[in-house]
């Protein structure tokens, strides 16, 4: 997967993730709490792969 795809799962992931802690605290569930905060987390790794992705094309287009 390219770098634009891995961003757009990461901001998918991190959206879903805040809305299933947004239910977990409206639900008082502590497990679609945890759920969502890992999902959050998972996002922003994601969009961090991403913009490694881009850094390291950056680096090759260069030499």
């Amino acid at each position: 997967m390219g770098s634009t795809g891995d961003k757009l799962k990461g901001k998918a992931n991190e959206a879903m993730g805040k809305a299933k802690q947004g239910v977990g605290e409206a639900t008082d569930n502590e497990q679609t709490k945890a759920e969502g905060n890992v999902q959050e987390t998972k996002g922003k790794a994601q969009g961090v792969k991403g913009d490694a992705k881009d850094a390291v094309k950056k680096g090759v287009d260069k030499a």
